[in-house]
């Protein structure tokens, strides 16, 4: 493969994993630590439906890598269009490489093949790699054979959704991370009339955070009525 610089990312520093709610997926976040520390699996497919934090868990991937002192590359592919393959040149040499949402490219002969090269070389060096799809590796809809069996050669997790319960206690475990407070009351009533989306809700919580300091408030409900009726989210 080529030797070029890998595209720069940055660290999404808001993204680690101590500022991730667990919920039920503890397991998964422990099988992520520990590869990439070099003591568990050397390559991990993370799948489940969009917005359960599978992003954020593949950031923190890279921010514990390099605090460990190991080189580390983010990339998330998008729906909209894809990249050139070269941009796989060099990170064979990378010690962690994270690509999230993979089934953007599947059904591309070029791609297919070009990963299929990276991912030889990578593994060859001994590197790690972590994966995120929307669904498991055998629905991905991969036309290369030889690629669709490597990518069941690692560790499959499936991220679990949060309950209503789990989803108040993550808006809690949120604003604390964020310096304020916000009620289980409070919370619920955030389900019931807004997005259940968790992204969607840090986002909200984002912007409730700053009404509250521009209002001088708690997030009462009373007060996230008026937020809401005032049309701020």
């Amino acid at each position: 493969m080529a030797k070029q610089l890998p595209l720069h990312f940055e660290f999404r520093a808001d993204q680690t994993f101590n500022n991730f709610y667990p919920g039920n997926n503890q397991e998964i976040i422990n099988h992520l630590q520990n590869c990439v520390a070099g003591t568990g699996e050397q390559q991990i497919f993370l799948w489940g439906r969009q917005g359960l934090g599978k992003s954020h868990l593949l950031q923190a991937c890279c921010c514990q890598a390099y605090t460990l002192g190991f080189r580390s590359f983010y990339f998330s592919f998008s729906g909209s269009s894809l990249p050139d393959p070269t941009i796989l040149n060099g990170l064979d040499e990378i010690d962690i490489v994270c690509f999230d949402n993979i089934e953007c490219f599947t059904g591309n002969p070029a791609w297919e093949m070009a990963f299929f090269n990276f991912f030889n070389e990578h593994r060859d060096r001994g590197h790690k790699l972590i994966i995120s799809a929307h669904c498991a590796p055998n629905d991905l809809g991969i036309q290369l054979p030889d690629l669709q069996t490597r990518l069941n050669w690692g560790l499959a997790l499936k991220m679990r959704p949060l309950d209503d319960q789990g989803r108040i206690a993550a808006l809690t475990f949120k604003a604390n991370q964020m310096g304020f407070e916000i009620s289980s009351k409070a919370g619920r009533f955030l389900l019931t009339h807004y997005s259940r989306d968790l992204s969607s809700l840090w986002a909200l919580l984002e912007k409730l955070d700053q009404a509250s300091l521009a209002a001088k408030r708690k997030l009462t409900i009373p007060f996230l009525k008026q937020v809401m009726d005032d049309n701020y989210v």
